[in-house]
């Protein structure tokens, strides 16, 4: 029987990278995001790569929505093997401009969405003996970025989280990982490549070059970059791993 993976935050970005490579890993993939179009879309495009895929549109900072993901998922499939807990938002603010419900909504999505994708996932995976949870979290989660300051403390929180809950889960079977993207081409970037460049007086496309020259390797990373790893993370060849927050970042911070 096929491995069963939920991916929030699937309908875009690095998600859609993870889902895409899990379906042609074998593994039936469930996509959700908050935006229905893109849900379906995605969901669609799997099929043709013989997932038995289910699109699933629910907030992740809704602790209903997120059961009553876990709850489908275990209705059709009759197990959940992988949780990608990716969904996530960035916003670009000195930390002395930014209000509490700016602070607020930030952690609402990559604090308090990671938890409550990894518990609901936990007690059925708890209920099976087995399962990999597998969190993101990002190369600020090593080194906070100024203009960044939210960001960073959700994705410190994160590393942390994933850390206790792997302590937590590990004598039920159950892995517990996170990985660390560092500049990714996706519309998350955009969207800070066009926030920062008033900070730094620079055009829109110079934040993103000028952050670039931080890469080792020398390039912007795509989402497979990441989509590759995280393949690694929901396989058999994992399963001695857990509790570890791994960079995947070309080289920008170096452990």
């Amino acid at each position: 029987m096929d491995k069963v993976a939920i991916v929030t935050g699937a309908g875009r970005g690095i998600g859609r990278g993870i889902a895409f490579r899990l379906a042609k890993d074998g593994l039936d993939v469930v996509v959700n995001d908050i935006d229905a179009e893109n849900v379906n879309q995605v969901s669609q495009e799997l099929k043709s790569l013989g997932s038995n895929t289910m699109a699933i549109v629910a907030d992740v900072s809704n602790e209903k929505e997120v059961y009553a993901m876990v709850d489908q998922v275990v209705e059709k499939y009759g197990k959940l093997d992988v949780m990608v807990a990716n969904a996530g938002i960035a916003k670009v603010k000195l930390a002395i401009e930014m209000t509490a419900s700016e602070w607020d909504e930030i952690f609402a999505i990559n604090c308090r969405g990671v938890f409550l994708c990894d518990q609901a996932a936990a007690k059925q995976m708890i209920k099976q003996k087995n399962g990999k949870i597998i969190n993101c979290a990002s190369v600020a989660a090593h080194s906070g970025f100024n203009l960044l300051a939210a960001y960073s403390a959700t994705k410190f929180a994160v590393r942390g989280f994933t850390q206790a809950l792997a302590k937590e889960l590990g004598p039920s079977g159950i892995t517990v990982n996170a990985y660390c993207p560092g500049i990714v081409g996706t519309d998350m970037w955009d969207l800070i490549d066009e926030k920062i460049g008033p900070y730094l007086n620079l055009p829109k496309g110079e934040v993103l070059k000028k952050y670039s020259e931080l890469i080792t390797l020398g390039r912007v990373q795509t989402p497979d970059d990441v989509a590759c790893f995280v393949s690694y993370l929901a396989s058999s060849d994992s399963d001695y791993m857990t509790g570890q927050s791994v960079m995947i970042d070309g080289g920008i911070v170096m452990s």
